[in-house]
């Protein structure tokens, strides 16, 4: 029996008088300081024992500290120095209860679809580290680019904005629409209330440029505007941003009460986009006591190309393994990046019917679909085993296909309220 358990430290908040609050960027943590109060009465009492004793409140959201990593990690290098807690963590994992499963195999979830920065999923957690660099180096705005409902981009976005900083975002579209207003579905709407700075390509220019020189065209433009850009690549995957899901293995550990070498997860299931989340697990849990296997399902490219870029992620980390040796990366793109076949979409809809779980139809959606088409066709090879399944968000990319699965939702009807009812003018308050 799995037995996992999230806990969090008791927190006491103090009320301090007559003090104002020191801004979230770059704010110092200082020891906490008793306030002595010592005057002289006519009886010559010093009441300093009596006055309580007040310290500064324990926020931790929103704020930067020290990065320590777990001790199974700190041979790594380069160690990031600091961190921003911008995530809602730990997330939640609980038992899964999936139709047609191989026998005694149990699944369970983790919600980093939960993570905060308005659902934006396994991003939060590698921005942590990347903002954290991004305010050291004194930047005064980012540029990000992915996908026109880019899930990454939206999570920087917020993030940026949470930090006082200017979000710059290329986002790839097709030829027919690269001169248009990009609209407010999804994704597109968060990012523009927040107001992010938007430039749009085509997919075509995308595929000649490439990434890492489009965000260099921009950078230069703002560095002869003035402006101190800090760049962050497609999905936030570098070698930095891995240590989001490096520090994720060792929360996985916590949560699940790990430290004697026993294996609780077999098995670790999770969408690949970039590369850079399933470097960070494969490592972690190579190096922790997890020990469990990685299975990555990869929703664009393939698996050739992510072995190699995950591979250059770890040797930026001087970590000395080899990526296939610990990661298994299947094939889960289907017709393309963010294109969903109609069966992919029933699933996603038949898996929020039967389980109440949520799935993007981007990125989880097509690597749960992948996990259970694989434990159908080699039941054999999950038999038996716990495995768990990392949600890594992306719900605000339903909306863009909305009008594909009209078909397989919305039961309705209107309701039939019979004659008979009594019926008088004003019962029935509206606000």
């Amino acid at each position: 029996m799995l037995h996992c358990h999230s806990s969090s430290a008791n927190s006491t908040i103090s009320r301090v008088q007559n003090s104002s609050s020191p801004s979230l960027i770059g704010a110092k943590r200082f020891p906490n300081k008793a306030t002595h109060f010592s005057f002289s009465t006519k009886s010559n009492i010093n009441l300093m024992d009596s006055v309580p004793k007040t310290r500064e409140p324990r926020f931790e959201f929103l704020t930067q500290k020290p990065y320590l990593p777990p001790s199974w990690a700190s041979h790594l290098n380069p160690i990031p120095s600091h961190v921003f807690s911008l995530g809602h963590l730990p997330t939640p994992i609980h038992r899964w209860k999936l139709p047609n499963l191989p026998k005694d195999t149990e699944v369970y979830i983790k919600r980093d679809d939960l993570s905060g920065m308005q659902l934006s999923g396994n991003k939060v957690r590698k921005l942590e580290f990347l903002l954290a660099d991004a305010v050291a180096q004194g930047a005064d705005c980012v540029i990000t680019i992915g996908g026109i409902q880019s899930n990454h981009c939206r999570a920087t976005a917020v993030a940026a904005k949470y930090l006082n900083l200017d979000c710059y975002l290329i986002l790839r579209t097709s030829k027919v629409l690269v001169d248009e207003d990009p609209g407010l579905t999804g994704n597109l709407l968060v990012e523009r209330l927040v107001g992010a700075h938007i430039d749009l390509v085509t997919k075509e220019e995308y595929a000649k440029v490439g990434s890492v020189a489009l965000t260099s065209v921009l950078k230069e433009k703002l560095l002869n505007e003035g402006r101190k850009p800090y760049v962050i690549p497609v999905g936030g995957s570098n070698s930095l941003g891995t240590w989001g899901y490096i520090e994720a293995i060792k929360e996985i550990e916590e949560q699940c009460g790990k430290g004697n070498g026993e294996t609780v997860f077999d098995d670790i299931v999770v969408a690949c986009g970039s590369g850079g989340t399933i470097a960070g697990l494969s490592v972690g849990c190579l190096l922790s006591d997890l020990g469990a296997k990685v299975h990555a399902y990869c929703v664009c490219d393939d698996p050739d190309y992510f072995y190699d870029y995950s591979q250059g992620l770890l040797d930026g980390l001087r970590a000395g393994v080899n990526s296939r040796d610990i990661v298994r990366i299947q094939n889960a793109k289907g017709l393309g990046y963010a294109m969903s076949s109609a069966e992919e979409l029933k699933f996603v809809s038949d898996i929020a019917a039967a389980t109440g779980v949520v799935l993007d139809p981007v990125y989880s959606g097509k690597a749960a679909y992948g996990m259970m088409k694989d434990m159908g066709e080699k039941p054999e090879m999950w038999e038996g085993r716990k495995i768990l399944f990392i949600h890594t968000g992306g719900l605000l990319g339903l909306f863009e296909k909305a009008d594909e699965m009209a078909s397989l939702v919305g039961k309705w009807r209107r309701m039939d309220v019979h004659a008979s009812v009594p019926r008088k003018e004003g019962t029935g308050k509206m606000f």
